[in-house]
């Protein structure tokens, strides 16, 4: 709780994840709507599948790409701040997901662009030499729900819990309502899991 008594929210995404997208944009809708502060922080499906001998070879080559665009907002992050995390996010997500841009290397050449950073960040894509701190972020995150979850990962005041996904994402007070229901439910101690077979992909609107 920050001194002035909003709730501290700290979201983890990938930004090739879909769901992860969807459950950002509501967030933000829950920011209009209840006394919320968000930080914003990566975690990788590479790295979580990267140990995995099990993947259908199309979703391999998926995780194989996906170190792209997350290493390149570690890079953004290590060398601007914190403060470029989310736009670039949404610069990137804004391609991924609502204009259906499979290359990468176009996703964050444009995305970098948009948002005035130095084009030289792209390189990062192709190097591990910003994996330690990648892994760090990812592990920070995991670290609060375990390894059998994956993106998007929220923690409210320290307790953390995977989701929710959702889609469409609800807008204004139905936002607040989910979140007011999310941080019930995961604030309950020995609460563990509420699901359901998903029957829609991400609605994107």
């Amino acid at each position: 709780m920050t001194s002035d008594g909003r709730q501290s929210v700290e979201m983890w995404f990938d930004p090739i994840c879909p769901w992860a997208w969807m459950t950002s944009r509501w967030l933000m809708q829950v920011q209009q709507v209840r006394d919320i502060d968000v930080t914003w922080s990566v975690m990788s499906l590479a790295v979580l599948n990267e140990h995995r001998h099990d993947l259908e070879a199309g979703y391999r080559e998926l995780m194989d790409n996906a170190w792209g665009p997350v290493r390149v907002i570690t890079a953004a992050t290590e060398q601007h701040g914190e403060s470029v995390i989310k736009p670039l996010y949404d610069a990137m997500g804004e391609r991924i997901h609502r204009r259906k841009m499979h290359d990468y290397d176009k996703v964050i050449a444009e995305a970098l662009a948009e948002v005035g950073l130095p084009a030289d960040l792209a390189k990062a894509a192709h190097h591990k030499n910003v994996d330690p701190a990648l892994r760090r972020s990812h592990k920070r995150g995991i670290s609060l729900v375990g390894n059998e979850v994956g993106t998007p990962i929220i923690a409210v005041e320290g307790v953390a819990f995977f989701g929710p996904v959702v889609s469409p994402s609800p807008k204004g007070e139905d936002a607040g309502r989910l979140w007011d229901g999310c941080v019930l439910v995961a604030g309950t101690p020995g609460f563990f899991e509420l699901k359901r077979t998903r029957t829609v992909g991400p609605i994107l609107d």
